[in-house]
């Protein structure tokens, strides 16, 4: 053959070859899927699940009837198995407890009948162990009227002066009056009058919780100080209570005077009764987020000097979107808390809300929160209703999905994860001081936060397990028999082991690092979706209402067969591993869902 004539073979040979290769590897890189996105490692706090503990009521360790460190110490377990990465634990310093420790007269120290510092420094020692971060409970605010701090500025030492907001008083026909018509949040004048100094000082609280003076240079320094030597005994962050609080109106604006508010127009209220005028010179004034962000520089300093952790503030903050969304940090790249609690669900949701309503707040912080920044949900505290008794009992097992697949960070408050619900407190037994300054024997359950804060249910035994001895600071609930850890443990399916399977869940990327997808599908039942390319997909549906509801999830693009549940309500007939089928799917009242699905 030619050498011409074979080497134009040879050249057909290989164009073809070519393109049977090219056609091969098309075929393949078209039909393989996209790659896997890459999973940029997170902050130890981004999409942790943070847990209060109300120390005084969370497990008793000496028999006293009120609990206790060495108590938490001992249940530190607990939170492994419930798949909890930090515990955030109300205030355990110094206090006469007037308002149970958020009133503090040492802020270096511990609380006797909590324990000693020897107590603490085992309980962060045994807590890091396990991987769980501790959060404490810091109240900048105010301090109690026993402290060194307020004693010391009642008597004029120069150093102490202005630590606290004094005032001279109004005189009025040779009669002396308060500075201002301000009310205090536990009801009647922000004043008191000390004799001492013949003058008032400010107290947004109790009278015994006496408001810092934050234009005070040394008290900022002291604030800092506090977060100081609390940092190196080893404490991850904290949660910083009252922030609305901090700054009143500036005298030095208004002609040396303080303001009075004008009436909130609220005639449900007395004129005791914070609320009854609108409060606009008591909270949320500009100037607080200034010591914020001084806090935010400094821990984040602390942490580089140190080559540690990530040490978060987390910012209690009851107020308009706008002003929330302020402590996360401003427009000048100031940064703040690293989040400021979203109270959203128990502010503007109840048992009455619908899809539409969960869907909208769930949406309004999300759409609110600037961009980079990490959501969080908050179900319940010690200073509201518990979540079972706001909401339904059937309702438990979904909020608690919402709660863990929603992203961002899930706070769980002592009790949830079993369904835990307010206990009955009587007048005699009512010890709040929020109810005692305001309430009477008819009316005292309006204000009473003690419900919420009855003993942790560890098993059925007497006293629920909390304590060996025969009395507890507040009386145990009565359902403690039926609603508790150990049965829960025991019990084939029950709201403890559907939280572990939320909480195992939340490693899913799907979850960790996936975008969301939520909607209303009726006026009752709404779905979450939570998805990332190339994993699998996990929805949440969820009956919030009262009766059944029949929906239709065909048209959910997200969805993929087979659709299988992964978890459900304690009450659903629907078990781990069912298959549901694309179409119309009919609910129980708060029955909840997840499903599973493979990658679309």
């Amino acid at each position: 053959m030619p050498p011409a004539k074979l080497l134009g073979i040879s050249l057909v040979v290989v164009i073809a070859l070519g393109a049977v290769i090219g056609s091969l590897t098309w075929a393949f890189l078209t039909t393989r899927g996209p790659d896997p996105p890459d999973l940029k490692p997170k902050d130890w706090w981004e999409h942790t699940v943070i847990y209060q503990i109300y120390p005084r009521s969370f497990k008793d360790s000496n028999g006293d009837g009120i609990g206790d460190l060495r108590g938490i110490t001992s249940k530190l377990e607990h939170f492994v198995e419930a798949g909890v990465g930090a515990i955030w634990m109300s205030p355990v310093f110094v206090s006469p407890m007037v308002d149970f420790g958020y009133d503090i007269s040492d802020f270096y120290n511990i609380q006797d009948e909590y324990g000693t510092m020897d107590d603490f420094n085992e309980l962060i020692e045994k807590a890091h162990a396990l991987d769980i971060k501790v959060l404490l409970d810091y109240v900048p605010n105010h301090a109690s009227n026993e402290s060194l701090y307020f004693v010391r500025s009642e008597a004029r030492e120069p150093a102490y002066e202005n630590y606290f907001i004094w005032a001279d008083p109004v005189i009025i026909n040779n009669t002396r009056t308060v500075p201002s018509n301000w009310i205090s949040q536990f009801g009647g004048s922000v004043w008191e009058w000390s004799e001492a100094r013949q003058q008032y000082y400010l107290h947004q609280f109790a009278k015994e919780q006496v408001d810092f003076n934050f234009r005070e240079p040394a008290v900022r320094e002291e604030m800092i100080n506090i977060m100081k030597f609390w940092f190196e005994k080893g404490v991850d962050g904290f949660r910083l209570d009252a922030l609305p609080h901090l700054f009143e109106a500036d005298p030095n604006n208004y002609g040396g005077i303080y303001p009075d508010e004008p009436l909130s127009g609220n005639m449900y209220l007395r004129p005791d009764q914070a609320g009854y005028t609108t409060q606009e010179f008591v909270r949320d004034q500009m100037e607080l987020y200034d010591v914020v962000y001084e806090w935010r520089a400094f821990a984040d300093k602390w942490k580089e000097d140190n080559t540690a952790d990530t040490k978060i503030l987390l910012a209690e903050a009851y107020a308009n979107i706008t002003m929330t969304m302020l402590y996360y940090g401003d427009e000048q790249g100031r940064r703040g808390s690293h989040f400021p609690f979203n109270f959203d669900f128990i502010t503007s949701l109840s048992a009455e809300s619908n899809a539409r309503d969960f869907v909208y707040v769930i949406k309004r912080w999300l759409t609110y929160m600037p961009s980079g920044q990490v959501a969080n949900w908050v179900f319940g505290n010690h200073d509201q209703k518990r979540m079972a008794s706001r909401f339904r009992t059937d309702m438990v097992d979904g909020l608690n999905s919402l709660n863990m697949m929603l992203p961002g960070v899930a706070i769980t408050y002592q009790g949830e994860e079993i369904g835990m619900k307010d206990g009955f407190v009587s007048w005699e037994d009512t010890v709040d001081v929020q109810a005692c300054n305001q309430a009477n024997e008819d009316n005292y359950l309006d204000f009473s936060r003690d419900p919420a804060r009855t003993p942790y249910h560890w098993d059925n035994s007497s006293k629920a397990g909390f304590t060996t001895g025969l009395n507890t600071w507040l009386p145990i609930a009565t359902d403690y028999q039926e609603v508790n850890l150990q049965a829960q443990k025991e019990s084939a399916k029950s709201h403890f082991k559907v939280y572990k399977t939320l909480t195992s869940l939340r490693k899913e990327p799907a979850l960790s690092h996936g975008k969301y997808f939520i909607q209303a599908l009726s006026e009752n039942s709404l779905v979450l979706v939570r998805y990332l390319i190339t994993h699998d997909t996990y929805a949440l549906l969820f009956n919030v209402g009262s009766s059944n509801d029949t929906v239709d999830i065909s048209n959910i693009n997200y969805f993929s067969a087979p659709l299988k549940v992964h978890t459900s309500s304690i009450h659903s007939s629907r078990d781990v591993g069912d298959t549901l089928t694309f179409g119309k799917i009919t609910l129980l009242p708060g029955e909840a869902l997840v499903i599973k699905s493979p990658p679309a």
